[in-house]
Parts: structure tokens; C-alpha cells; sequence
């Protein structure tokens, strides 16, 4: 079915620089409150996170802090998206591909659409599925608490390529 034009696709979420420094300080304080030291190398690395405003995997986040700090390495980035999992502050999604993908949480629904070719994931959010949705848990007699929406298929590069998919 076409999108409707007045539910263009969300673009990627890119904090202004004083929303991610606020979010960086905050964050760091509540894990040196759970006993755990500062480090300025985390700190980098939550900034570069939130800055990012979108999905990315463990590897390309440490390509990221790496411009900024060439001696990270793989652990520190992978432990420190396991704090903010662990705390609340990102979101882990397996798509099916290779590697995890993780995104800030925050409290705005959007649901995704995922090429099984190349990975590419796209945010999205439509009104008219979230009331169907509604619709449908109501006539089974169910209150919705929470769902994620996962659509899989090619991109329009995938598709135009001749691609043929492959399955989740």
C-alpha cells in the first residue's frame, strides 16, 4: 500500500548540542551514583550515541568515538551500550542482521521498516496502524502495554538493483 504523503518517513533523530551535553551530564551522574567511576572515554562515547539520533551498531559507534578517541577499543563501546540498556537510556533491536542495532530510548513511538538485502532501517510512524491496532486488542478483549511493528523487504536501491531478498 503507498504512504500516505502526510506520513512522510522520520528522519533520523539528531539531538541539538545542548539536549545531548544535558543528556551525557545527567546519565554520567546517575552511573557515578551507582558506583561506577567517570571515565571522559564514556563520556565520548555516550555523546557520540546520542548525537548519532539513530540506530547504530556497536562497530559503528566505535568508528565514531574513534575519530575522537583513537585508543577506544570494542569492550568499552559494547559495556557502556549495556549500561544504557541496562539503565533505561537505549533500546537493543535485532533486526536479523549480523549485529545488534541500538537506539536511544525515548518516549515517542515509531515503528520500523527493514530492508532484508542491505539492512538499511527505516523509522516510521502512521496513525491509522496504531488505531487498528487498538481496534483489533480491544475486540479480543486485550489492553496493549506495549509492541514494536517490524516490516521486512527491499529498499527502493535493493529493489531497483533486482535484488531478490532473503528472509528475515
Amino acid at each position: 500500500m503507498p504512504r500516505s504523503p502526510a506520513t512522510p518517513p522520520r528522519p533520523a533523530r539528531s539531538a541539538p548540542e545542548k539536549d545531548v551535553s544535558a543528556r551525557v551530564s545527567a546519565l554520567s551522574a546517575r552511573l557515578k551514583a551507582r558506583g561506577l567511576k567517570h571515565s571522559a572515554v564514556r563520556d565520548v562515547i555516550l555523546d557520540e550515541f546520542f548525537r548519532a539520533g539513530t540506530h547504530v551498531s556497536i562497530e559503528q559507534l566505535l568508528e565514531r568515538v574513534r575519530k575522537r578517541e583513537p585508543a577506544t577499543g570494542y569492550s568499552t563501546v559494547y559495556r557502556t551500550l549495556r549500561l544504557l540498556v541496562e539503565s533505561g537510556d537505549a533500546t537493543e533491536r535485532d533486526f536479523g542482521g549480523a549485529h545488534a542495532l541500538f537506539e536511544p530510548a525515548d518516549s515517542h513511538h515509531h515503528d520500523h521498516v527493514v530492508c532484508v538485502e542491505c539492512g538499511a532501517v527505516r523509522e516510521f510512524e502512521e496513525k491509522a496502524i496504531e488505531e487498528l491496532q487498538e481496534k483489533v486488542a480491544r475486540r479480543l478483549g486485550f489492553r496493549i502495554t506495549s509492541h514494536r511493528l517490524e516490516l521486512y523487504g527491499l529498499c527502493s536501491s535493493c529493489a531497483a538493483a533486482g535484488r531478490a531478498g532473503r528472509a528475515p
